[in-house]
Protein backbone atom coordinates (compact mmCIF):
# COMPACT_ATOMS: atom_id res chain seq x y z
CA UNK A 1 0.00 0.00 0.00
CA UNK A 2 2.76 2.47 0.90
CA UNK A 3 5.10 1.57 -1.98
CA UNK A 4 4.91 4.84 -3.93
CA UNK A 5 5.09 6.98 -0.81
CA UNK A 6 7.96 4.86 0.49
CA UNK A 7 9.89 5.36 -2.75
CA UNK A 8 9.54 9.14 -2.55
CA UNK A 9 10.47 9.37 1.15
CA UNK A 10 13.47 7.03 0.83
CA UNK A 11 14.55 8.86 -2.32
CA UNK A 12 14.46 12.19 -0.49
CA UNK A 13 16.48 10.79 2.42
CA UNK A 14 19.06 9.22 0.10
CA UNK A 15 19.50 12.49 -1.80
CA UNK A 16 20.04 14.28 1.50
CA UNK A 17 22.59 11.65 2.52
CA UNK A 18 24.69 12.46 -0.57
CA UNK A 19 25.25 15.95 0.76
CA UNK A 20 27.41 14.74 3.65
CA UNK A 21 27.03 17.57 6.12
CA UNK A 22 23.47 18.90 5.91
CA UNK A 23 22.69 22.56 5.65
CA UNK A 24 19.35 24.07 6.56
CA UNK A 25 18.64 24.40 2.84
CA UNK A 26 19.30 20.66 2.35
CA UNK A 27 16.84 19.80 5.12
CA UNK A 28 14.18 22.12 3.68
CA UNK A 29 14.63 20.62 0.21
CA UNK A 30 14.38 17.07 1.53
CA UNK A 31 11.34 17.82 3.65
CA UNK A 32 9.69 19.43 0.65
CA UNK A 33 10.02 16.10 -1.16
CA UNK A 34 8.63 14.21 1.83
CA UNK A 35 5.72 16.66 2.04
CA UNK A 36 4.90 16.05 -1.64
CA UNK A 37 5.12 12.29 -1.04
CA UNK A 38 2.57 12.50 1.78
CA UNK A 39 0.19 14.75 -0.17
CA UNK A 40 0.38 12.49 -3.24
CA UNK A 41 -0.44 9.57 -0.93
CA UNK A 42 -3.66 11.44 -0.03
CA UNK A 43 -2.59 12.28 3.51
CA UNK A 44 -4.69 15.06 5.01
CA UNK A 45 -3.19 18.53 4.28
CA UNK A 46 -3.35 19.71 7.89
CA UNK A 47 -1.80 16.45 9.11
CA UNK A 48 1.00 16.77 6.55
CA UNK A 49 1.83 20.36 7.55
CA UNK A 50 2.01 19.49 11.25
CA UNK A 51 4.14 16.42 10.55
CA UNK A 52 6.68 18.33 8.44
CA UNK A 53 6.81 21.15 10.97
CA UNK A 54 7.55 18.75 13.85
CA UNK A 55 10.26 16.94 11.86
CA UNK A 56 11.91 20.24 10.94
CA UNK A 57 11.87 21.53 14.51
CA UNK A 58 13.24 18.26 15.90
CA UNK A 59 15.91 17.97 13.23
CA UNK A 60 17.28 21.44 13.95
CA UNK A 61 16.80 21.05 17.70
CA UNK A 62 18.85 17.84 17.81
CA UNK A 63 21.79 19.49 16.01
CA UNK A 64 21.43 17.37 12.89
CA UNK A 65 22.92 20.18 10.84
CA UNK A 66 26.68 20.05 10.54
CA UNK A 67 27.12 16.48 11.77
CA UNK A 68 29.50 14.19 9.89
CA UNK A 69 26.74 11.57 9.45
CA UNK A 70 23.50 13.48 10.01
CA UNK A 71 21.25 11.28 7.91
CA UNK A 72 20.94 8.56 10.59
CA UNK A 73 19.69 11.11 13.09
CA UNK A 74 17.29 12.57 10.54
CA UNK A 75 15.90 9.12 9.65
CA UNK A 76 15.33 8.46 13.35
CA UNK A 77 13.48 11.79 13.68
CA UNK A 78 11.23 10.91 10.70
CA UNK A 79 10.65 7.43 12.14
CA UNK A 80 9.68 8.80 15.56
CA UNK A 81 7.27 11.33 14.06
CA UNK A 82 5.71 8.74 11.73
CA UNK A 83 5.20 6.47 14.72
CA UNK A 84 3.56 9.28 16.66
CA UNK A 85 1.37 10.18 13.69
CA UNK A 86 0.13 6.59 13.41
CA UNK A 87 -0.71 6.26 17.10
CA UNK A 88 2.44 6.40 19.22
CA UNK A 89 5.11 3.90 20.23
CA UNK A 90 3.41 2.97 23.49
CA UNK A 91 0.07 2.13 21.87
CA UNK A 92 -0.94 -1.53 22.18
CA UNK A 93 -3.73 -2.49 19.73
CA UNK A 94 -4.50 -5.83 21.38
CA UNK A 95 -7.82 -6.23 23.15
CA UNK A 96 -8.17 -6.10 26.91
CA UNK A 97 -8.74 -9.63 28.32
CA UNK A 98 -12.02 -8.40 29.82
CA UNK A 99 -13.59 -7.51 26.46
CA UNK A 100 -16.72 -9.64 26.01
CA UNK A 101 -18.84 -7.78 23.45
CA UNK A 102 -17.64 -6.31 20.16
CA UNK A 103 -19.86 -4.39 17.75
CA UNK A 104 -18.75 -4.19 14.10
CA UNK A 105 -19.99 -1.21 12.08
CA UNK A 106 -19.27 0.26 8.65
CA UNK A 107 -20.54 0.92 5.16
CA UNK A 108 -21.42 -1.76 2.62
CA UNK A 109 -18.40 -2.92 0.66
CA UNK A 110 -15.89 -2.12 3.39
CA UNK A 111 -15.39 -5.80 4.25
CA UNK A 112 -17.27 -5.66 7.55
CA UNK A 113 -18.79 -9.16 7.46
CA UNK A 114 -15.55 -10.79 6.33
CA UNK A 115 -13.63 -8.87 8.99
CA UNK A 116 -16.11 -10.10 11.63
CA UNK A 117 -15.26 -13.65 10.61
CA UNK A 118 -11.52 -12.92 10.59
CA UNK A 119 -11.74 -11.37 14.05
CA UNK A 120 -13.61 -14.40 15.41
CA UNK A 121 -10.95 -16.61 13.83
CA UNK A 122 -8.19 -14.60 15.54
CA UNK A 123 -9.87 -14.93 18.95
CA UNK A 124 -10.30 -18.66 18.36
CA UNK A 125 -6.58 -18.99 17.56
CA UNK A 126 -5.89 -17.27 20.89
CA UNK A 127 -7.81 -19.99 22.74
CA UNK A 128 -11.17 -18.25 23.12
CA UNK A 129 -14.68 -19.38 22.17
CA UNK A 130 -16.27 -16.55 20.17
CA UNK A 131 -19.85 -16.26 18.92
CA UNK A 132 -20.91 -14.34 15.82
CA UNK A 133 -24.31 -12.60 15.60
CA UNK A 134 -25.61 -12.05 12.07
CA UNK A 135 -27.47 -8.74 12.47
CA UNK A 136 -26.85 -7.30 8.99
CA UNK A 137 -30.33 -7.75 7.59
CA UNK A 138 -30.16 -4.96 5.01
CA UNK A 139 -27.75 -6.59 2.58
CA UNK A 140 -28.93 -9.67 0.70
CA UNK A 141 -26.93 -12.79 1.60
CA UNK A 142 -25.03 -11.07 4.46
CA UNK A 143 -26.42 -13.60 6.94
CA UNK A 144 -25.57 -16.51 4.63
CA UNK A 145 -22.07 -15.12 4.15
CA UNK A 146 -21.41 -14.97 7.89
CA UNK A 147 -22.78 -18.49 8.38
CA UNK A 148 -20.44 -19.80 5.67
CA UNK A 149 -17.50 -18.04 7.33
CA UNK A 150 -18.53 -19.49 10.69
CA UNK A 151 -18.46 -23.01 9.29
CA UNK A 152 -15.03 -22.46 7.76
CA UNK A 153 -13.50 -21.37 11.07
CA UNK A 154 -15.69 -23.62 13.25
CA UNK A 155 -17.33 -20.74 15.12
CA UNK A 156 -21.06 -20.67 15.99
CA UNK A 157 -23.23 -18.05 14.27
CA UNK A 158 -26.47 -16.85 15.85
CA UNK A 159 -28.95 -15.88 13.13
CA UNK A 160 -32.66 -15.24 12.68
CA UNK A 161 -33.41 -13.44 9.39
CA UNK A 162 -37.07 -12.96 10.40
CA UNK A 163 -36.11 -11.03 13.53
CA UNK A 164 -34.91 -7.43 13.83
CA UNK A 165 -31.39 -6.22 14.71
CA UNK A 166 -32.26 -5.13 18.27
CA UNK A 167 -33.88 -8.46 19.19
CA UNK A 168 -31.01 -10.29 17.49
CA UNK A 169 -28.55 -8.44 19.72
CA UNK A 170 -30.48 -9.33 22.88
CA UNK A 171 -31.16 -12.96 21.95
CA UNK A 172 -27.61 -13.44 20.70
CA UNK A 173 -26.26 -12.32 24.06
CA UNK A 174 -28.53 -14.81 25.81
CA UNK A 175 -27.24 -17.58 23.55
CA UNK A 176 -23.67 -16.49 24.24
CA UNK A 177 -24.24 -16.63 28.00
CA UNK A 178 -25.86 -20.05 27.70
CA UNK A 179 -22.93 -21.48 25.69
CA UNK A 180 -20.21 -19.58 27.61
CA UNK A 181 -19.06 -17.77 24.49
CA UNK A 182 -16.42 -15.06 24.79
CA UNK A 183 -16.31 -12.67 23.07
CA UNK A 184 -19.64 -12.14 21.31
CA UNK A 185 -19.18 -10.29 18.01
CA UNK A 186 -22.17 -8.67 16.29
CA UNK A 187 -22.08 -7.87 12.57
CA UNK A 188 -24.42 -4.91 11.96
CA UNK A 189 -26.02 -3.43 8.86
CA UNK A 190 -24.27 -1.07 6.47
CA UNK A 191 -25.38 1.20 3.65
CA UNK A 192 -23.84 2.50 0.48
CA UNK A 193 -23.76 5.89 2.19
CA UNK A 194 -24.32 7.20 5.71
CA UNK A 195 -27.96 8.08 6.41
CA UNK A 196 -30.09 8.81 9.46
CA UNK A 197 -32.00 5.53 9.21
CA UNK A 198 -28.76 3.55 9.39
CA UNK A 199 -27.43 5.54 12.32
CA UNK A 200 -30.67 5.35 14.28
CA UNK A 201 -30.69 1.56 13.88
CA UNK A 202 -27.06 1.28 15.01
CA UNK A 203 -27.71 3.46 18.06
CA UNK A 204 -30.58 1.15 19.08
CA UNK A 205 -28.41 -1.93 18.58
CA UNK A 206 -25.67 -0.33 20.67
CA UNK A 207 -28.15 0.35 23.52
CA UNK A 208 -29.36 -3.27 23.43
CA UNK A 209 -25.93 -4.89 22.98
CA UNK A 210 -23.91 -2.65 25.35
CA UNK A 211 -20.58 -3.31 23.59
CA UNK A 212 -17.16 -3.08 25.22
CA UNK A 213 -15.69 -2.23 21.82
CA UNK A 214 -17.20 -0.61 18.72
CA UNK A 215 -14.95 -1.21 15.73
CA UNK A 216 -15.46 0.74 12.52
CA UNK A 217 -14.43 -1.19 9.41
CA UNK A 218 -13.31 1.06 6.56
CA UNK A 219 -11.89 0.34 3.13
CA UNK A 220 -8.36 1.79 2.95
CA UNK A 221 -8.70 2.15 -0.82
CA UNK A 222 -11.29 4.93 -0.40
CA UNK A 223 -8.65 7.41 0.78
CA UNK A 224 -9.84 10.55 2.54
CA UNK A 225 -13.48 9.42 2.23
CA UNK A 226 -12.60 6.77 4.83
CA UNK A 227 -11.51 9.51 7.25
CA UNK A 228 -14.79 11.39 6.78
CA UNK A 229 -16.74 8.15 7.28
CA UNK A 230 -14.89 7.53 10.54
CA UNK A 231 -15.74 11.01 11.80
CA UNK A 232 -19.45 10.55 11.04
CA UNK A 233 -19.67 7.16 12.74
CA UNK A 234 -17.75 8.41 15.74
CA UNK A 235 -20.12 11.36 16.21
CA UNK A 236 -23.09 9.00 16.54
CA UNK A 237 -21.60 5.90 18.16
CA UNK A 238 -18.35 6.96 19.85
CA UNK A 239 -16.32 4.20 18.20
CA UNK A 240 -13.37 2.75 20.12
CA UNK A 241 -11.19 1.73 17.20
CA UNK A 242 -10.79 1.35 13.45
CA UNK A 243 -10.12 -1.64 11.22
CA UNK A 244 -8.57 -0.78 7.84
CA UNK A 245 -9.25 -3.41 5.19
CA UNK A 246 -7.52 -4.02 1.85
CA UNK A 247 -4.17 -2.81 3.17
CA UNK A 248 -2.53 -5.18 0.69
CA UNK A 249 -4.08 -3.24 -2.21
CA UNK A 250 -2.42 -0.73 -4.50
CA UNK A 251 -3.66 2.38 -2.71
CA UNK A 252 -1.93 5.58 -1.71
CA UNK A 253 -2.17 4.92 2.03
CA UNK A 254 -3.38 8.38 3.03
CA UNK A 255 -6.30 7.03 5.05
CA UNK A 256 -4.02 5.02 7.31
CA UNK A 257 -1.69 7.98 7.76
CA UNK A 258 -4.50 10.46 8.50
CA UNK A 259 -7.01 8.35 10.41
CA UNK A 260 -5.51 8.55 13.90
CA UNK A 261 -4.58 12.23 13.68
CA UNK A 262 -7.94 13.43 12.33
CA UNK A 263 -10.37 11.24 14.29
CA UNK A 264 -8.39 10.70 17.49
CA UNK A 265 -9.38 7.03 17.30
CA UNK A 266 -6.71 4.32 17.07
CA UNK A 267 -6.30 1.88 14.22
CA UNK A 268 -6.69 -1.51 15.92
CA UNK A 269 -6.37 -3.98 13.06
CA UNK A 270 -5.60 -4.17 9.35
CA UNK A 271 -6.87 -6.61 6.74
CA UNK A 272 -3.90 -7.78 4.69
CA UNK A 273 -5.40 -10.34 2.32
CA UNK A 274 -8.35 -12.54 1.47
CA UNK A 275 -7.50 -15.47 3.75
CA UNK A 276 -9.31 -15.71 7.07
CA UNK A 277 -6.06 -15.38 9.02
CA UNK A 278 -5.05 -12.21 7.13
CA UNK A 279 -5.91 -9.82 9.96
CA UNK A 280 -3.06 -8.13 11.82
CA UNK A 281 -2.88 -5.93 14.88
CA UNK A 282 -1.75 -2.43 13.94
CA UNK A 283 1.46 -1.43 15.74
CA UNK A 284 2.37 2.19 14.81
CA UNK A 285 6.11 1.72 15.32
CA UNK A 286 6.16 -1.40 13.14
CA UNK A 287 4.22 0.32 10.36
CA UNK A 288 6.52 3.35 10.48
CA UNK A 289 9.47 0.97 10.21
CA UNK A 290 7.95 -0.64 7.10
CA UNK A 291 7.29 2.73 5.48
CA UNK A 292 10.94 3.69 5.93
CA UNK A 293 12.11 0.38 4.45
CA UNK A 294 13.45 -0.86 7.80
CA UNK A 295 11.35 -4.04 7.80
CA UNK A 296 9.24 -5.49 10.59
CA UNK A 297 11.09 -8.33 12.28
CA UNK A 298 8.71 -8.40 15.29
CA UNK A 299 5.67 -9.24 13.13
CA UNK A 300 7.71 -11.73 11.08
CA UNK A 301 8.70 -13.58 14.27
CA UNK A 302 5.08 -13.61 15.47
CA UNK A 303 3.93 -15.11 12.16
CA UNK A 304 6.69 -17.71 12.25
CA UNK A 305 5.92 -18.72 15.83
CA UNK A 306 2.36 -19.63 14.80
CA UNK A 307 3.49 -21.94 12.01
CA UNK A 308 6.77 -23.39 13.28
CA UNK A 309 6.52 -25.53 16.38
CA UNK A 310 9.53 -25.61 18.75
CA UNK A 311 9.25 -29.39 19.11
CA UNK A 312 9.18 -29.88 15.33
CA UNK A 313 12.23 -27.60 14.96
CA UNK A 314 14.07 -29.69 17.58
CA UNK A 315 13.21 -32.90 15.72
CA UNK A 316 14.42 -31.39 12.44
CA UNK A 317 17.73 -30.34 13.99
CA UNK A 318 18.30 -33.83 15.43
CA UNK A 319 17.45 -35.38 12.06
CA UNK A 320 19.86 -33.08 10.24
CA UNK A 321 22.63 -33.82 12.71
CA UNK A 322 22.01 -37.54 12.28
CA UNK A 323 21.74 -37.57 8.48
CA UNK A 324 24.06 -34.59 7.87
CA UNK A 325 21.74 -33.47 5.09
CA UNK A 326 18.48 -31.65 4.30
CA UNK A 327 16.23 -33.73 2.05
CA UNK A 328 13.37 -32.70 -0.24
CA UNK A 329 10.73 -33.87 2.24
CA UNK A 330 12.14 -31.38 4.76
CA UNK A 331 12.15 -28.74 2.04
CA UNK A 332 8.51 -29.20 1.04
CA UNK A 333 7.33 -29.15 4.69
CA UNK A 334 9.25 -25.92 5.33
CA UNK A 335 7.95 -24.39 2.08
CA UNK A 336 4.32 -25.11 2.99
CA UNK A 337 4.77 -23.74 6.52
CA UNK A 338 6.33 -20.58 5.14
CA UNK A 339 3.58 -20.05 2.56
CA UNK A 340 0.95 -20.31 5.30
CA UNK A 341 2.56 -17.26 6.93
CA UNK A 342 1.45 -15.05 4.04
CA UNK A 343 2.52 -13.95 0.58
CA UNK A 344 6.23 -14.00 -0.23
CA UNK A 345 6.10 -10.26 -0.90
CA UNK A 346 4.68 -9.43 2.52
CA UNK A 347 7.20 -11.68 4.27
CA UNK A 348 10.27 -10.43 2.40
CA UNK A 349 9.28 -6.80 2.88
CA UNK A 350 9.38 -7.40 6.65
CA UNK A 351 13.13 -8.04 6.40
CA UNK A 352 15.20 -4.85 6.89
CA UNK A 353 16.77 -3.62 3.67
CA UNK A 354 14.70 -5.93 1.43
CA UNK A 355 12.26 -4.34 -1.01
CA UNK A 356 10.23 -6.53 -3.36
CA UNK A 357 8.15 -5.13 -6.22
CA UNK A 358 4.84 -6.64 -7.36
CA UNK A 359 6.51 -8.08 -10.48
CA UNK A 360 9.33 -9.63 -8.46
CA UNK A 361 6.84 -11.04 -5.95
CA UNK A 362 4.71 -12.60 -8.70
CA UNK A 363 7.81 -14.14 -10.30
CA UNK A 364 8.86 -15.50 -6.92
CA UNK A 365 5.44 -16.97 -6.17
CA UNK A 366 5.40 -18.57 -9.63
CA UNK A 367 8.80 -20.10 -8.95
CA UNK A 368 7.68 -21.49 -5.59
CA UNK A 369 4.59 -23.06 -7.18
CA UNK A 370 6.87 -24.64 -9.76
CA UNK A 371 9.17 -26.00 -7.02
CA UNK A 372 6.20 -27.50 -5.18
CA UNK A 373 4.89 -29.15 -8.35
CA UNK A 374 8.31 -30.64 -9.04
CA UNK A 375 8.69 -32.14 -5.54
CA UNK A 376 5.09 -33.42 -5.58
CA UNK A 377 5.87 -35.32 -8.81
CA UNK A 378 8.69 -37.25 -7.14
CA UNK A 379 8.44 -40.55 -5.32
CA UNK A 380 9.22 -40.61 -1.60
CA UNK A 381 12.50 -42.40 -2.31
CA UNK A 382 13.52 -39.63 -4.72
CA UNK A 383 12.68 -36.93 -2.16
CA UNK A 384 14.76 -38.67 0.49
CA UNK A 385 17.65 -39.30 -1.90
CA UNK A 386 17.88 -36.82 -4.83
CA UNK A 387 20.96 -38.70 -6.09
CA UNK A 388 18.49 -41.20 -7.60
CA UNK A 389 17.34 -38.56 -10.08
CA UNK A 390 18.89 -39.80 -13.32
CA UNK A 391 17.92 -38.53 -16.77
CA UNK A 392 14.84 -40.77 -17.23
CA UNK A 393 13.49 -39.92 -13.77
CA UNK A 394 13.95 -36.21 -14.44
CA UNK A 395 12.01 -36.52 -17.74
CA UNK A 396 9.17 -38.27 -15.87
CA UNK A 397 9.08 -35.57 -13.17
CA UNK A 398 9.10 -32.81 -15.78
CA UNK A 399 6.06 -34.33 -17.51
CA UNK A 400 4.26 -34.87 -14.20
CA UNK A 401 4.88 -31.32 -12.95
CA UNK A 402 4.27 -29.51 -16.24
CA UNK A 403 7.83 -28.22 -16.31
CA UNK A 404 10.96 -28.90 -18.37
CA UNK A 405 14.05 -31.00 -17.69
CA UNK A 406 15.98 -27.70 -17.55
CA UNK A 407 13.65 -26.58 -14.73
CA UNK A 408 14.35 -29.82 -12.87
CA UNK A 409 18.11 -29.41 -13.30
CA UNK A 410 18.00 -25.81 -12.10
CA UNK A 411 15.91 -26.75 -9.09
CA UNK A 412 18.22 -29.61 -8.09
CA UNK A 413 21.28 -27.33 -8.41
CA UNK A 414 19.61 -24.73 -6.18
CA UNK A 415 18.65 -27.42 -3.71
CA UNK A 416 22.25 -28.67 -3.52
CA UNK A 417 23.35 -25.14 -2.64
CA UNK A 418 20.72 -25.11 0.12
CA UNK A 419 22.02 -28.43 1.44
CA UNK A 420 25.58 -27.06 1.59
CA UNK A 421 24.35 -23.95 3.41
CA UNK A 422 22.42 -26.08 5.93
CA UNK A 423 25.51 -28.22 6.53
CA UNK A 424 27.60 -25.09 7.18
CA UNK A 425 24.97 -23.74 9.58
CA UNK A 426 24.92 -27.02 11.51
CA UNK A 427 28.70 -27.00 11.91
CA UNK A 428 28.78 -23.38 13.07
CA UNK A 429 25.83 -23.71 15.46
CA UNK A 430 23.85 -21.07 13.53
CA UNK A 431 20.91 -23.43 12.98
CA UNK A 432 20.48 -23.93 16.73
CA UNK A 433 20.56 -20.15 17.34
CA UNK A 434 18.00 -19.50 14.56
CA UNK A 435 15.38 -21.61 16.34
Amino acid sequence: MFNKMQDRILGALKNMAKSGRLSEADVEKGLREIRLALLEADVNLSVTKKFISRVQQKAVGQDVLGQLNPIDTLVMVVYEELTELLGGKEYDPKFDPGVKRIMMVGLQGSGKTTTSGKLANRFKSEGKKPLLIAADLSRPAAVDQLQVLGKQIHVDVFADPKSNPVDLAKNGLKQGDKDSNNPVIIDTAGRLAIDEELMDELVKVKEAFKPDEILLVVDALTGQDAVETAQRFDEKLNITGIVLTKMDGDARGGAAMSMRAVTGKPIRLTGTGEKLDALEYFFPDRMASRILGRGDIATLIEKASKEFDDEDAEKLEKKLRRQKTFDLEDFIVALRQTRRMGSMKSLLNMIPGVRVTDDQAEAGEKQLRKFEAIVNSMTRQERLNPKLLNASRRRRIAIGSGTSVQDINSFINNFKQMQRMTSTMLKSGAFKRMQ
